[in-house]
């Protein structure tokens, strides 16, 4: 299995260490990869995605290796819906998305206590291609400004390489 991002890799006992009485969310999943490190290592996750396909591949690996968690197939952009509601998690991790309008419903669906951990692609990184448009792409600053009343762990904004790219990271714990 593919290893997850290392900016989870890097906080992954910070994760251990959480509240294990309630899932993590991986927002926006994909194939998984970053949730199904965090089951591997015990963590029970949700993964949330609006492919069934992927999910589908997803809960064919939770089966197969009897780790925690469920899927969940979720539109996460519908126009003045919270998907979330009022479902509460350990920690909510997010790579390479961004939705700004739930911003207020992954503030409030973190426990007090419980991590974000959020990467994706700064409006920098349009030197290298896509994504192109603004909808999809954070401003300079715009990530920390959004747990600025959170303890930040971890921020970091600029190039990565390996592949190049402009990303914008934070892991912040709620008061």
């Amino acid at each position: 299995m593919e290893k997850g991002s290392k900016l989870l890799l890097d906080h992954l006992a910070l994760m251990q260490d959480l509240d294990n009485t309630l899932p993590v969310l991986d927002l926006a999943c994909g194939i998984g990869r970053n949730g199904l490190l965090l089951a591997e290592h015990g963590l029970d996750v949700v993964f949330a995605d609006r492919s069934a396909e992927a999910l589908s591949s997803i809960g064919e690996q939770l089966e197969k290796t009897s780790l925690r968690g469920r899927t969940w197939q979720v539109d996460l952009e519908q126009p003045g819906v919270n998907p979330i509601g009022n479902d509460m998690f350990s920690a909510i991790i997010v790579f390479r998305y961004l939705h700004r309008p739930l911003f207020p419903a992954l503030r409030n669906a973190v426990t007090p206590g419980g991590l974000v951990i959020y990467e994706t692609f700064t409006t920098a990184n349009r030197e290298f291609g896509r994504p192109r448009s603004e909808d999809f792409l954070l401003l300079p600053g715009e990530l920390k400004s959004l747990f600025q009343d959170w303890e930040t762990i971890h921020e970091f904004e600029g190039l990565q390489q390996n592949p190049d790219r402009h990303v914008a990271q934070i892991v912040a714990q709620k008061p």
